[in-house]
């Protein structure tokens, strides 16, 4: 009978450490509204914390993975300006050819091959000029209207918990499924020990 509870030990004690980090587990997220108990009162640390995550969450994200400094980077790249500027001379042909001819047959005669290659020569001088201190003043814009933190942080704090539960496993599904494992394995050392100690 001793021998039995002996070799059970190690088994009790890994489905013990198992069972109380997947209680841990859910409790991060788990119940997701307050329940008093007499003066006590319980709640997913997620749930009771998400204003506090959500301000973290912004904070960083501006901090170290996306700032106005990196759009005005992008945009200012001339590559970026290289790739406007062709669309914008690519339309300007259509609209040249297309649309303008169709006002008076006269204007078509007047806008021939030769024409168009000296317009679009100027329109594209012009361009060099005016698309950068465009992409300047969008940059302002954006720099005075887009507030990562703040638009983060309130996306965070109207998420659902289930939303933000999902989230959080579809990313770090396999880290919690460990912390459970570990518990378990954990738990069965600590029972082997108490067999050895007892055998002793």
């Amino acid at each position: 009978m001793i021998t039995m509870k002996l070799l059970l030990s190690p088994v009790i004690c890994a489905l013990i450490g198992w069972f109380t980090n997947y209680l841990a587990v859910k409790m991060l997220f788990h119940p997701h509204k307050p329940i008093k108990l007499g003066p006590f009162t319980i709640q997913g640390i997620f749930p009771k914390r998400q204003k506090e995550l959500a301000l973290r969450l912004g904070e960083m994200i501006e901090r170290e993975l996306i700032s106005h400094t990196d759009i005005k980077k992008v945009i200012n790249d001339p590559e970026f300006i290289d790739k406007h500027k062709e669309v914008v001379l690519e339309y300007l042909d259509i609209f040249f050819r297309e649309k303008l001819t169709s006002l008076h047959p006269m204007v078509g005669m007047f806008l021939n091959d030769e024409t168009m290659k000296t317009v679009k020569g100027m329109l594209s001088q012009e361009l060099d000029t005016m698309l950068p201190k465009l992409i300047e003043t969008t940059s302002s814009q954006l720099e005075c209207s887009l507030d990562f933190k703040c638009l983060v942080q309130d996306k965070v704090e109207c998420f659902s918990m289930e939303q933000l539960e999902s989230i959080l496993f579809g990313i770090m599904k396999k880290e919690f499924k460990f912390i459970e494992v570990i518990g378990g394995v954990l738990g069965f050392i600590i029972g082997l020990i108490q067999v050895g100690i007892f055998l002793i």
